[in-house]
């Protein structure tokens, strides 16, 4: 599939992986259409050349609105990233719903008028649960469960409408510019700051990529034929400790603090181990992530460094 001129609408366009996305997609020459809610702090991916115009922001929780860009766009491609809950376990339940599923059923009934090639709908690999790699859906918290709905929808679209409805769900995403808040961009603060690093007892198994291989797999999930309705894990297929990445970071800085584990305690419901069924998405699509952990903690490390010293 070529993807020059293509066009390409991102919701969440300027969150985490929506700006990496973003600029994959304007490399390959789409024309992509940034989209983010109201209430971020930019309204938009900024017209930085012919193939970034830009949107203004609008809610997807207004039917409306979200019908009128569809028609303004006329995009050949949907990937819909925005959501709320992201980073925020104990979002409200009635927030998360109406937000994330109600979301995706107001951009799939715009959808369902306009000749789309492909949606790619963006879950979280906490749908899983406690169940690990058992692919059951088994939602933990009211971000999960909202995007399980979500998914629910998806398919009933894909089936009743029979609408180019593909199902990514990232595992645990890092890379440069992550929120603060999260284990990887908060341990490296605090390694090159000198500080201690008080953390749970870190034993729980995540499967981490870096963010440039999230927008490769996106990309792959909008380009691939014949995978309509499918679910698909972006994630490596390996498992690692946090306790362990910690120590990496650790290792990687010289860091003079100390990590203490156990200082804090396990989040209420945490799965132990969390891990992307790698082999399946590559059968399906032909994509694989290709950066190794410490490749990706190694850059992650460097662009931190240097916006420090920028900021001094």
């Amino acid at each position: 599939m070529s993807w020059r001129g293509k066009r390409v609408l991102i919701t969440g366009a300027t969150g985490f992986i929506g700006q990496y996305l973003s600029r994959k997609l304007k490399a390959l020459e789409a024309a992509v259409y940034g989209c983010t809610s109201p209430t971020e702090a930019c309204d938009g991916i900024a017209p930085s050349d012919e193939y970034a115009p830009h949107l203004p922001a609008f809610d997807i929780r207004d039917a409306r609105t979200t019908r009128a860009v569809l028609d303004d766009v006329r995009p050949d491609v949907v990937i819909h990233l925005a959501a709320v809950g992201v980073t925020n376990p104990g979002v409200d339940p009635i927030q998360a719903l109406t937000v994330n599923a109600g979301g995706v059923i107001n951009l799939l009934e715009a959808v369902k008028e306009k000749d789309v090639e492909r949606v790619v709908l963006v879950g979280t690999s906490y749908e899983y649960g406690l169940s690990g790699r058992a692919r059951k859906l088994d939602p933990i918290n009211a971000y999960a469960a909202s995007k399980v709905a979500a998914w629910a929808f998806g398919r009933m679209y894909w089936r009743a409408c029979e609408l180019p409805v593909v199902f990514v769900r990232p595992f645990q995403v890092y890379g440069p510019g992550q929120p603060r808040r999260t284990l990887i961009p908060a341990a490296i603060r605090a390694a090159t700051s000198g500080e201690n690093f008080p953390m749970t007892p870190g034993d729980q198994e995540r499967d981490f990529i870096f963010a440039e291989d999230v927008a490769e797999g996106m990309i792959a999930a909008a380009e691939r034929a014949g995978i309509e309705g499918e679910s698909l894990d972006l994630g490596r297929g390996v498992g690692v400790t946090a306790r362990r990445v910690v120590e990496m970071i650790w290792d990687l800085t010289d860091a003079g603090g100390k990590i203490q584990p156990g200082a804090r305690p396990y989040r209420t419901g945490a799965p132990v181990h969390l891990v992307a069924d790698a082999d399946r998405t590559a059968e399906l699509t032909g994509w694989r992530a290709t950066t190794t952990l410490e490749e990706g903690l190694r850059t992650t490390i460097a662009q931190s460094r240097s916006k420090k010293r920028h900021s001094v």
